[in-house]
């Protein structure tokens, strides 16, 4: 049995000898077999590239629904979990239509250093071929649904900021022209072809792997813009606004945890090396994070609460993003130790002290965490991981982050977080004066007293008959 289960592994080798023995006159035909052979080794790579991505891609999109939507929804009280459930599903919908007709072409279609062009509208010349600026080894329609994703949830997270008290119309509208003035743009800067902050030929060439400053940057620093702009909710902080149900935010923290493997995992666009070494840090950050943010606690309060674990794991997983593909583990597992150490010092004090309602810490997580993990991955990032600089003469990666000796990309990511800062405090303002003069951001004192689910929706998240 042996015997035969070895002949079997060489018969494909054997069958090709007497190709192999053929005169010089047949040569033609061996190209021809080499040139299958190798349209094959593509169409496999293909593939198998194609299929990672489209799952992380169905892995992001678990982020925004039902990640997000259960993480906020139980962070808040029992009258507006539907309303606020239906801000993040709301853009799902309405994201994914405004991508399909313009945003993808503002934000990778071919413009200046600054903005995409128009080429790409209504998804015009966005096929099934690949696109060699972005993926060489997926369809351009998988790396274009891929970033929708990202354009989703990346709005989505602002709306933890004013949870409870703005209107459901008035947040339509302002995250719809948000994501064309302030995500489109930074996103074409760091990844998009010709942007004056891509990795590739930039002015300030900035390490992004997955959106630190595209995403966390960009929506937690909105996010802080929204709450000083529409000021504190009714009662805020004397009354009591506890989260009314622990059990859906930590169900959606776990989704977020799983999801944020295709966020930056799935940013390798290939289901190589670099994909495995985005996951591994992806999964010790989260996890120092949420242990230094736990132990900070349990020994500042005298208890490890649920609500601490969850949001340090969240905390770590916003920081790493930006270095996830460009860092050893034993540095990503440091990333997100100063995560769980740094956001809950701006959630529970500098909060407290500056008196801000940012009511479910969209700025404490996500724009802090953004902002730290993009002077980090300057400092942490190694060619080892990921030569993105391309190698010496001796063929040895050039040096990536400052502890290779390359300190200057530290003042490369502040410059890029800086112009991340920038966008979105100028963008959001703007907007949310225009969406506040023109159709009103607030809730009426009545409406916000009763909640979002009857006022806005004409429903109740829970009905409880005697």
């Amino acid at each position: 049995m042996r015997r035969r289960t070895i002949l079997l592994l060489f018969l494909p080798a054997i069958a090709a000898l007497p190709a192999l023995a053929q005169s010089p006159a047949s040569a033609p035909a061996t190209q021809a077999q080499i040139a299958a052979l190798q349209q094959a080794v593509r169409h496999a790579q293909l593939a198998g590239d194609n299929a990672w991505v489209l799952i992380s891609a169905a892995l992001v999109l678990l982020m925004t629904g039902p990640g997000l939507t259960l993480f906020y929804g139980g962070l808040v009280r029992r009258k507006n979990i539907l309303g606020t459930m239906m801000q993040s599903f709301a853009m799902m919908g309405l994201i994914t239509i405004l991508w399909a007709v313009v945003g993808y072409s503002l934000a990778f279609g071919h413009g200046n250093s600054f903005i995409g062009g128009f080429q790409h509208l209504f998804l015009r010349g966005v096929g099934l071929k690949p696109n060699p600026h972005y993926a060489p080894t997926i369809p351009a329609q998988t790396f274009m649904v891929y970033q929708l994703m990202f354009a989703i949830i990346t709005p989505a997270l602002i709306t933890g900021a004013f949870a409870e008290r703005v209107k459901f119309s008035a947040m339509a509208v302002f995250l719809c022209l948000w994501s064309l003035v302030v995500y489109c743009p930074m996103a074409h800067m760091i990844w998009g072809a010709g942007g004056i902050l891509n990795v590739a030929g930039g002015r300030w060439p900035c390490l992004d792997f997955a959106g630190g400053t595209v995403v966390h940057v960009t929506s937690g620093v909105s996010a802080l813009v929204c709450a000083l702009y529409l000021g504190k909710r009714i009662g805020y902080p004397h009354d009591e606004m506890m989260p009314h149900s622990m059990v859906l935010s930590f169900i959606g923290a776990c989704l977020l945890w799983v999801g944020w493997f295709g966020f930056n995992a799935g940013s390798a666009l290939s289901a190589g090396p670099l994909a495995t070494s985005a996951f591994i840090n992806t999964q010790f950050a989260a996890a120092a994070a949420a242990f230094t943010w736990t132990m900070a606690e349990w020994l500042i309060n005298g208890k490890p609460t649920a609500l601490g674990a969850i949001s340090g794991a969240v905390a770590g997983l916003a920081t790493i993003t930006q270095a996830a593909g460009f860092v050893q583990p034993m540095s990503a597992l440091l990333i997100g130790a100063i995560a769980g150490l740094v956001c809950p010092f701006m959630v529970f004090k500098v909060k407290k002290f500056f008196g801000y309602d940012d009511s479910l810490d969209a700025f404490g997580v996500h724009g802090v965490g953004g902002t730290i993990g993009a002077l980090l991955t300057g400092l942490f990032a190694s060619g080892a991981i990921n030569a993105v600089f391309g190698k010496n003469a001796a063929g040895l990666p050039r040096p990536t982050g400052a502890i290779g000796g390359n300190w200057h990309q530290v003042l490369n990511q502040a410059i890029a977080m800086g112009i991340g800062w920038a966008l979105a405090i100028v963008g959001t303002l703007v907007l949310l004066f225009a969406v506040d003069k023109t159709i009103g951001l607030r809730l009426s004192p009545a409406d916000e007293a009763a909640g979002l689910d009857l006022t806005q929706h004409g429903e109740e998240g829970y009905e409880f008959v005697p």
